[in-house]
């Protein structure tokens, strides 16, 4: 429903630890690694349509030939555009070359044992092939060579780029993705450097100290020399040229990976059911890594998982699960279908309890789960009614009685439907407000005007952008009794830092229903207390620091908010009644227990980053925005 909010990256992995003779053999080509890489990235593509790479390490390199291979794309297409390159580069082998291991892995490019794909969005507002990962940091040392990509947003990138450069170095770029590569190559170079002087205090000499470091490079030490560093929420994933892959989850849990190893091959993706599609699995076949944790896979195929920090206070997203992540796992479709069905009593209460007269529907598609759960709580609650009229009437029903009582049911409707894409080149505003009012178009004559209640469920309601220009206008032309919008996550209040494009505060139609509820009460002095508070706290050690923007939702209930909300996104030609009705934090954690991570609704960051950039958030929106409001 909304102008969509998107998740920064998806991430996936594949390590084959058979010669690729054997995948030819078994699976009649050799290709099996590059195949599979394919078909993850296709089922993370909701993760990232702003661009994708992958990378590629052949185990045994020959000098003067490439071992280490990448490719990357712009666009939501950059998945095709990618292995249609690489496909590209097969395209004039006659099929006996094609089925020519030892053939392939002297000529071609991405062959190899080793792949790594990467789908992305920005939440910086950086574009361009430049930002797009993989990254890469080359050296005439294959061990020191090193691609990396990863689902993060660093909180702390401005205290890691002033420690790195007093240490000498000088980053090309200031982005948390090259200063972690920068930080990491510079701590792989120390571990292979570590390993050269134990080689050459073995007496070891030439081709035998390559061999010795690249048979002792250990990631692990790498991960722990880097990542203590950073605040944040990731999943780090790497290769080298000498041919360790690695993958690391942040100690709080924030960001998602799950994987899967057999005597074939590790796989690694940021959700499960893309590694239960892509290799038949079963739900159970799956590990989820867990947080502070490494996976690590050497270069002779030795899979470890090893601690690398102390895990905190588990904080996984729950947003992933309201509706980032693929609906189709197992836990998420019974979460959300929770989420719409713990809605039922404050649903009944906005249409007054009368059934026949409502009709139900559901907007994006991404909130249909949520919104079987809701049909489902209606329909205990419509049989629950049944049972009690039959049993009312103490003695065996007629024909007729039974028939009237049965009739009974819960309606829902395909209202409605997506038709055009609001095109990023057509900025004038008055044509982009024409233009966004016809993105929806109705299923009409679907309820009797004035008659029915319409509830239409959402995952969430973000800036309320949507609401106002395009689906409040399109389905008053329905005409209803009353339009309930429903919201299967809690009122969305504060800004994400941890790899989701939500980092201003006044982006959220919640948090400017506040402040205007603040000044019609007169409440000035809050907000400039608030302002002031903020500014006091970012004088502290971050680990002191507290959340003061909490404070300016205090004197209100979230039905005072919701009724400010509906009165601010109203459109000036629609008279229909509209109410919000909205998840409650309780009820979130009721139907996902096991992921805490509510920093979006409670404002309560697991990291002391997030804390410390919600305050500067609070600071940033009153002297750009709201101090400019109050003088025009």
């Amino acid at each position: 429903m909304e102008d969509r909010i998107h998740e920064d990256c998806g991430v996936a992995m594949i390590r084959l630890l058979k010669p690729l003779e054997y995948y030819q053999q078994k699976y009649g080509t050799w290709m099996f690694g590059l195949n599979k890489l394919y078909l993850m990235m296709e089922k993370e593509h909701n993760r990232g349509q702003e661009g994708a790479g992958i990378a590629c390490v052949r185990l045994e390199g020959t000098p003067g030939r490439e071992y280490m291979f990448r490719e990357r794309a712009e666009g939501s297409n950059a998945i095709t555009e990618i292995f249609g390159k690489v496909q590209k580069g097969f395209s004039a082998l006659t099929p006996g070359q094609f089925a020519d291991t030892d053939y392939a892995k002297d000529m071609l490019p991405f062959v190899g044992e080793l792949y790594m794909g990467h789908l992305r969005y920005s939440t910086t507002g950086k574009s361009g092939l430049t930002y797009v990962h993989p990254f890469l940091r080359r050296n005439n040392w294959r061990a020191k060579n090193l691609s990396l990509c990863g689902n993060f947003n660093m909180t702390n990138i401005e205290e890691i780029f002033d420690k790195i450069t007093r240490q000498g170095q000088c980053p090309r770029i200031y982005s948390d993705s090259y200063i972690m590569l920068e930080l990491m190559g510079h701590r792989l170079d120390r571990e292979v450097e570590r390993n050269f002087n134990d080689a050459q205090e073995q007496g070891l000499t030439d081709m035998d100290i390559t061999r010795y470091i690249e048979d002792h490079v250990r990631m692990s030490n790498v991960l722990r020399s880097t990542m203590s560093d950073f605040d944040g929420g990731y999943v780090v994933c790497g290769l080298t040229g000498s041919g360790e892959m690695f993958s690391m989850r942040d100690p709080w849990g924030i960001r998602p990976a799950f994987y899967y190893r057999n005597e074939e091959f590790v796989a690694l993706a940021s959700e499960r059911p893309v590694l239960q599609t892509t290799f038949d699995l079963e739900c159970g076949d799956i590990q989820e890594l867990d947080p502070g944790m490494a996976l690590t896979v050497s270069r002779n195929g030795d899979f470890r998982l090893e601690q690398i920090l102390e895990p905190k206070a588990e904080s996984a997203c729950s947003f992933e699960r309201i509706y980032f992540s693929r609906g189709s796992d197992r836990d998420i479709y019974r979460e959300r279908k929770k989420l719409g069905g713990q809605l039922t009593p404050a649903v009944l209460k906005s249409v007054d309890y009368d059934i026949e007269h409502t009709v139900f529907s559901f907007i994006p598609n991404t909130a249909e789960v949520a919104f079987y759960g809701l049909l489902d709580g209606f329909k205990r609650y419509v049989n629950e009614q049944k049972i009690k009229k039959i049993e009312s009437l103490g003695r065996i029903p007629t024909h007729a009685e039974l028939e009237e009582i049965l009739h009974e049911y819960v309606r829902s409707e395909k209202i409605a439907w997506k038709d055009i894409k609001l095109r990023t080149f057509i900025t004038e505003g008055n044509s982009r407000k024409d233009l966004a009012s016809h993105v929806y178009d109705i299923t009409y004559e679907s309820l009797e005007p004035y008659v029915d209640n319409l509830v239409v469920i959402d995952d969430s309601i973000v800036r309320g952008t949507t609401l106002k220009e395009s689906i409040l206008r399109i389905l008053d032309r329905l005409h209803p009794k009353k339009i309930i919008i429903v919201s299967s996550a809690p009122q969305i209040r504060y800004p994400d830092y941890y790899g989701i494009d939500m980092p201003r505060l006044e982006e959220f139609c919640v948090f400017r229903a506040t402040i205007e509820l603040l000044k019609d009460k007169g409440m000035f002095a809050l907000i400039d207390d608030t302002y002031r508070n903020c500014q006091e706290e970012l004088t502290k050690p971050k680990s002191e620091m507290q959340n003061c923007v909490r404070d300016i939702y205090k004197p209100f209930t979230v039905d005072e908010i919701n009724r400010k909300i509906v009165e601010m996104l109203r459109p000036s030609n629609v008279t229909t009644p509209i109410e919000i009705v909205y998840q409650s934090i309780e009820g979130l954690h009721t139907a996902i227990p096991e992921h805490r991570g509510d920093w979006y609704f409670s404002g309560r960051y697991p990291t002391p980053g997030g804390t410390k950039l919600c305050n500067q958030a609070f600071i940033n929106y009153i002297e750009n925005v709201y101090q400019y409001e109050q003088k025009f």
